[in-house]
């Protein structure tokens, strides 16, 4: 069967607007929210010098990798964090626009940022302020109801200290900033954030392609971790149940490698040694992780023992580097 990507350039509102048919997805198995307030800072500042210099061009702001599930959703494997922030923005714009005398520049972009942020009633356009058109379902993360109250209600709790909160509490700080210095330009500030700030949507027929175009960018410089490859591939393999299951079983491992001052990263890697050990491959050539575990259809990853596997490797370096003993670890794999 021929894989088929589609790729086109959007803007900002063209493309969260796609939400609307399609929902926007941050699934379970991707990392948590964490744009700190000097990417916040830089954005901000980037869209400011675009609109000073009144750029009749675009300005480019990244790739969005995502591919349609079983569900009808868009799910992201690549670009959370960049959607996530521009969520946050628009609410953060829409807020000052509810502060500010009507005008109709204040109604148009009022109208063009609901259609980005929410549904709305096909017939009478009329809001759902409830119903956003993203939703995080991060494992274990409670920032995803933080999001979604921001989101809701564009409140944030007094003296939150996670990034949702702090992120947007920055945008409403520098967009009042703005708009007091700068009135004249403010207007224009939100159409390049709406109609002039150009999004890539890469869009993929399937996870398994959806993954690979990420592990491609990651080749190509971007951070993102193997581990969080192996993770979607085999969560995307399991029943609901096994999933619940594997979620908190992955939260656990990454919390206890963590605490042994290891990541799950190394584990594989420290894993991937043992099986070529096993196998007898007497290679002086060490594989890249992606390739090693791909190999014969990704054998080794959907191995059902892989987590306990993975498990007693972890056990052996909390012996190791945390110098206690663990009671009842045989540390034998099991065959």
């Amino acid at each position: 069967m021929a894989t088929t990507i589609e790729v086109n350039k959007q803007s900002v509102k063209q493309l969260l607007e796609t939400g609307k048919k399609q929902k926007f997805i941050i699934p379970e198995y991707q990392r948590q929210y964490s744009w700190s307030d000097e990417q916040i800072q830089t954005l901000f500042d980037d869209i400011v010098e675009y609109t000073e210099n009144n750029n009749e061009s675009t300005y480019f702001l990244g790739t969005i990798v995502s591919y349609e599930n079983e569900y009808n959703e868009q799910e992201i494997i690549d670009g959370q964090q960049r959607i996530t922030s521009l969520f946050l923005l628009l609410h953060a714009l829409y807020s000052k626009l509810e502060s500010m005398f009507k005008t109709d520049e204040s109604k148009n972009f009022k109208s063009q940022i609901e259609s980005s942020i929410w549904e709305q009633d096909e017939l009478t356009a009329k809001v759902k302020y409830e119903k956003t058109l993203i939703i995080s379902r991060v494992m274990d993360d409670e920032g995803n109801k933080v999001f979604s109250n921001i989101l809701i209600r564009g409140e944030t709790e007094e003296e939150a200290k996670d990034n949702y909160s702090l992120n947007y509490n920055l945008f409403v700080k520098l967009i009042e900033e703005y708009a007091t210095t700068e009135p004249e330009l403010f207007y224009w500030f939100i159409n390049n954030v709406l109609n002039k700030a150009i999004l890539l949507p890469i869009t993929a027929d399937s996870q398994d392609t959806a993954l690979t175009i990420f592990s491609t960018l990651n080749d190509r410089g971007l951070e993102l971790s193997d581990a969080d490859i192996f993770k979607a591939k085999i969560y995307n393999r399991l029943n609901q149940e096994r999933k619940v299951d594997f979620i908190e079983n992955w939260q656990q491992l990454d919390y206890d490698a963590n605490d042994a001052n290891e990541s799950i990263q190394k584990l594989f890697y420290y894993y991937m040694f043992y099986l070529r050990a096993k196998e007898n491959d007497r290679k002086t050539t060490t594989p890249g992780l992606r390739k090693y575990y791909s190999k014969d259809n990704f054998k080794h990853l959907y191995d059902s023992d892989i987590m306990d596997n993975i498990n007693t490797i972890l056990n052996l370096w909390i012996v190791i580097n945390n110098h206690i003993e663990i009671e009842d670890e045989t540390l034998v794999f099991k065959q």
